[in-house]
């Protein structure tokens, strides 16, 4: 196991909750007020963003998981 690159896969997931989560999740008691199509295409680019950014991550934690540890001269 790659120990630095899970560190650094872990930074990168918690930079991606403090800046996307917030965008992407349900507001508490539903929807009552229809958003207007602006606010639709906003919100899907934000999921969509969010998205490829954590199937990236995903995909690096996986190989820091499986991969070995960095030489120090490396």
């Amino acid at each position: 196991m790659d120990a630095q690159r899970l560190k650094d896969t872990y930074q990168r997931i918690r930079s991606l909750d403090d800046r996307l989560t917030h965008k992407i999740r349900p507001r508490p008691g539903g929807g009552l007020v229809r958003p207007s199509p602006d606010q639709l295409e906003q919100g899907l680019r934000d999921l969509a963003a969010y998205t490829v950014e954590l199937k990236e991550i995903v995909e690096d934690l996986i190989l820091a998981i499986a991969g070995r540890p960095q030489d120090p001269g490396e």
